[in-house]
Order: structure tokens, then sequence, then C-alpha cells
């Protein structure tokens, strides 16, 4: 894997962000087909029923661990700020900046936190900021 940068930090998993949003794509349209041919019989409506139990656990299948990883994203970088300055982040810092903080190294993260805050800098704006770029390479 090459060194994680700004450019490249984004992580896409081939078969979730392109495959699976057309296979559901194309589900819907032959269910909508299924319809207007069929009608509302009892089988197009149970294959319409699945087929929204199908989209709703497709998002809440990437919903659901995200989330969990941002709550540990934002304590790690508490724990670490606290370490390195021995108070914890500033409240006023957005989760988006929380975020885009973690990839700052220790030496840059402490005085980047806080002219975040008192710039009010954006999350894509402080990942530009960052001159040692930190990876993180456990994000899903």
């Amino acid at each position: 894997m090459s060194t994680q940068n700004y450019n490249n930090h984004r992580r896409f998993h081939p078969i979730y962000h392109y495959f699976m949003p057309l296979l559901l794509l194309a589900t819907l349209i032959s269910v909508i087909v299924l319809l207007f041919k069929e009608g509302f019989s009892l089988s197009s409506v149970v294959i319409l029923l699945i087929f929204v139990g199908l989209a709703i656990s497709f998002f809440l299948l990437r919903a659901y661990p995200l989330k969990a990883q941002d709550r540990a994203i934002k304590a790690e970088e508490n724990l670490r700020h606290y370490v390195l300055k021995g108070q914890l982040l500033d409240s006023r810092l957005t989760f988006a900046q929380i975020t885009a903080l973690r990839f700052a190294s220790d030496a840059e993260f402490p005085d980047l936190a806080q002219k975040a805050v008192s710039q009010n800098l954006s999350p894509d704006d402080i990942k530009k900021a960052i001159k040692n770029w930190r990876a993180d390479n456990d994000r899903v």
C-alpha cells in the first residue's frame, strides 16, 4: 500500500461502493417492471417487500459500523490530545474537524486543533494544512 496522504486517504470498497448500488438499482427496476406487468399480486408485493428490506439493510450495514468507528475516533483523538497537552479537545470542535485532525502527526496535532477552533477551519482545510501525515489505515 502506498503512503497515505491528502490525495489518497479516502477509502472505497469496490464491491460495496460500486457493485451493490448497481445491483440494488437493477433489482428496483425489476420490481417496478414486475409491478407494472403483474399489478399488485401477492408475489410482486412480496418481492417489493424483500427489496425494501434489502435496501434498508444495505444502508444500515454501512451506518452502524461507521457510527461505532466515529465514537472510537472521537475517544482516541481526545485521549491523544490529553496525552500531548494534559487536557481534552476543545468542545467547540465539530466531529468532522476531529476526524480530519486524526491525520495530523503528534507534533502538529495540538496546534492544528487550536487553529481549527480559532479559525473555524473546515475538515478539508485541516487536512490540507497537515505537513506530516499520520495514516489511518483502519478506517472502513
